[in-house]
């Protein structure tokens, strides 16, 4: 018979595992949030769970790391350390990586638990002799176990590979602020640090910096509310690439820095390959042009592969690359022959990676060599054709470009490169190279090497032959020191800001506060010169102009001028144009636009007509209201129809040209700032500076929101890369069989 003492104990036992389970529920609840701000409902828990040893649930304690960490003014100093003492999960549960890595190490040596224990302890922007020394013993470790480099970087690149994945386990949305299940743990970003880290101490690999690379570009991409996804993950990842050694990492190092927009990442790039460059004894312009890798291509933009007995031709054809394959039997195939598969799987791995490297690093140098107009650079002729004509890989683009080569302009036909009346040009090994530039030649020149490409049908990578020219107004000189050539437009704020990096401009977001900005500006170096483009928020009404973060959503534009290259910097409250300089500092005097160089006034103007041209709010096409209580319905509709700028006017110019050879040449026609499109049911305008479009005969609008641009069949275009003139010919393709559409958001305006 049971004592009542028996019974107690039993009671008292029932009681207790109630209780246990009541708050295993709670902490399980708990670890649904992101942070947990009212952080005295975790102590109580979290001791009684600890005092019992029973196991805490990996969810609760990447809500106690994640608070630790972001509302760390909350957690007093003794919880802070009992919270650093957990070791278990070593990562947090809850993003793909991560119950990736969880999963695996069960069924690993304990030196795995022990590695990523030490990866998450990264907590430091640079890695420290200390912490070198343990990662590299607990690697020595592994490969003692028989868990050879090849091994260890496969596995923790396979982690790495599913960063960016959609949280596994969601955590709650906060009713205000940014969503949490957007953004990298905080604790987990630490171990992803430390994983970038090891993989530089091991030898180097191409998948490493391929891994690296990635990495680099996920965690800058941008989060609402947030901005770039982690820049100490970018930072981290930027650093490791500097400390692998090699022609690959360089390589990546270089393309990253074309295309990387954000100012602390551009910034550990440029200190990597300014290190680089001087251990080499060479300047920071050579390092980038030496760092481009031919990726297998053994001639300029071509190699072929064999592989048994079929063959692989990779080559790069409009600014692609493609792969092409032959049989056994020397027959042209679509796919890799089933031997190519079975017998050189890392072979045909290898390739296909190529090709996505190759398609990277055609994007950024394209950008590079496009801002290198005012980079005021000479070759000599042996190092421009070993860098430039003949590079595997950069020579499909540099035979696409004109050059002046020894005082003659050149381009690149039938094999050789020719002037033109096509005879062919040599020069000596040290003859001076430079680009040509419409900018310092005469108009006439300019029309000719126009149809010159054209007869040759050579496709420029960008526009240089058809690059518009800024010339000084009579506006201009009656205002001598400013041109207000793009002054009173409303821009998106964070689509200008982005590209002005992308240009090579500075540039801060302006947030709506009691602070000072400077204007965007340039900084010329060789030409001792800085361009200033002021531009001020668009005041605030009860913060419908806001982000969330507080940042002008608009804004307006106003003058550009010129300065010395050293003159005191100027700045302008947020929503105020009164650009002055710093108040122990005397005024500097703009330099007249008649003493800027012809080349340089151009290329500077023709940056701003990109940055109002693309930012501009009168290219949405669902800003007919003018936005927010019709603020901007009249610049809307006189930018959205009004003159064509510069280089609109080029794309009409073109346009003229390129009509007569489209499928549909005898329904359109370019008619002033339009492009007349006659369908079906309608006649439509569009105009072709904004690409809006009005139905005629009463000019009633119709609002068609562009998707991504598809491949639009219209036979030789001279240049790539004028995203208006694709979503203008793909609107008059459309437009054109109006009785075809089937979108009701369109089909219900007709």
């Amino acid at each position: 018979m049971t004592t009542t003492t028996e019974s107690q104990a039993a009671d008292q036992a029932a009681d207790c595992a109630a209780d246990q389970a009541a708050d295993q529920a709670r902490m399980e609840e708990l670890g649904e949030l992101y942070v947990c701000y009212n952080t005295h409902k975790m102590w109580p828990l979290l001791s009684a769970a600890l005092a019992a040893g029973q196991p805490l649930p990996g969810s609760f304690v990447g809500v106690l790391r994640r608070t630790a960490l972001i509302a760390y003014w909350q957690v007093e100093k003794q919880w802070g350390k009992t919270i650093a003492g957990l070791t278990e999960p070593v990562v947090n549960p809850g993003e793909a990586w991560a119950d990736r890595a969880l999963a695996e190490l069960p069924a690993l040596d304990d030196a795995w638990r022990l590695l990523l224990a030490h990866a998450a302890t990264a907590c430091t922007a640079r890695p420290t002799a200390k912490w070198d020394k343990t990662a590299r013993a607990l690697l020595d470790e592994l490969d003692a176990l028989g868990e050879g480099s090849d091994a260890v970087r496969g596995r923790l690149l396979s982690w790495l590979a599913l960063v960016g994945r959609p949280r596994t386990a969601p955590v709650h949305i906060p009713p205000y602020g940014p969503d949490p299940n957007t953004e990298i743990d905080p604790y987990n970003a630490d171990a992803l640090r430390g994983i970038t880290r090891l993989l530089a101490l091991l030898p180097p690999h191409p998948d490493t910096v391929r891994g690296l690379g990635a990495l680099v570009e996920f965690s800058l991409r941008k989060v609402p509310g947030v901005g770039p996804r982690s820049p100490k993950l970018a930072n981290a990842a930027v650093i490791a690439l500097s400390r692998v050694d090699g022609d690959a990492a360089l390589a990546e190092l270089a393309r990253l820095s074309a295309r990387v927009t954000y100012k602390g990442t551009l910034k550990q790039l440029d200190t990597a390959l300014t290190a680089r460059a001087e251990a080499m004894g060479l300047g920071r312009d050579e390092i980038e042009e030496l760092a481009v890798p031919s990726y297998g291509l053994t001639e300029v933009g071509r190699s072929v592969h064999a592989l048994g007995d079929c063959a692989a031709e990779l080559a790069v054809l409009g600014g692609k690359a493609v792969l092409a394959w032959r049989n056994a039997t020397g027959k042209a195939v679509k796919s890799p022959p089933a031997a190519v598969r079975r017998d050189h799987a890392d072979e045909l791995k290898e390739l296909k990676a190529a090709v996505k490297d190759i398609d990277k690093m055609l994007g950024a140098q394209s950008e590079r060599l496009d801002r290198l107009f005012l980079a005021r650079r000479r070759w000599r002729y042996a190092a421009w054709r070993e860098r430039y004509a003949d590079h595997p890989l950069v020579g499909t683009l540099a035979r696409r470009m004109l050059w002046i080569v020894d005082g003659r302009a050149c381009g690149f036909a039938d094999g050789a490169w020719r002037t033109l009346a096509d005879a062919e040009v040599t020069a000596g090994p040290d003859a001076p190279v430079e680009l040509w530039h419409p900018a310092v030649r005469e108009p006439a020149e300019v029309l000719a090497w126009r149809e010159w490409l054209e007869r040759h049908g050579v496709t420029q990578p960008f526009k240089q032959a058809h690059r518009e020219v800024y010339l000084l107004t009579d506006a201009e000189r009656a205002t001598r020191v400013y041109s207000n050539r793009f002054a009173a437009h409303v821009l998106r704020q964070h689509q200008f800001h982005s590209l002005t990096a992308v240009r090579g401009w500075r540039n801060k977001l302006r947030l709506c506060v009691d602070d000072s900005y400077p204007p965007a500006l340039r900084v010329l170096s060789e030409w001792g010169l800085r361009a200033e483009f002021r531009v001020d928020g668009v005041e605030d009404r009860m913060g419908a102009n806001l982000t969330e973060s507080g940042s002008y959503l608009w804004l307006a534009t106003d003058q550009v001028r010129f300065y010395p290259v050293d003159a005191p910097q100027h700045t302008a409250h947020a929503g105020s144009g009164d650009y002055r300089p710093g108040w122990n500092e005397p005024p500097a005097e703009p330099v007249p636009l008649a003493e800027i160089p012809p080349l340089v006034l151009s290329e500077v103007l023709r940056d701003v007509d990109l940055f109002v041209g693309v930012a501009s709010v009168g290219n949405d096409p669902t800003w007919q209201d003018g936005g927010p209580e019709g603020r901007f319905r009249d610049y809307w509709t006189s930018y959205g129809f009004g003159e064509l700028s510069q280089s609109a006017e080029t794309r009409a110019a073109l346009l003229a040209r390129l009509v007569p050879r489209l499928a549909i040449s005898d329904r359109c026609t370019v008619e002033g700032r339009f492009l007349l499109v006659r369908g079906e049911l309608h006649t439509y305008k569009i105009h072709m500076g904004s690409g809006n479009i009005l139905i005629s005969p009463h000019d009633r609008y119709l609002c068609i929101v562009p998707k991504a641009a598809g491949a639009v069949e219209t036979g030789y275009l001279p240049f790539e890369g004028d995203r208006t003139l694709s979503t203008i010919l793909s609107k008059a393709m459309m437009l054109a069989r109006d009785n075809e559409i089937t979108d009701p958001t369109i089909t219900s305006q007709l």
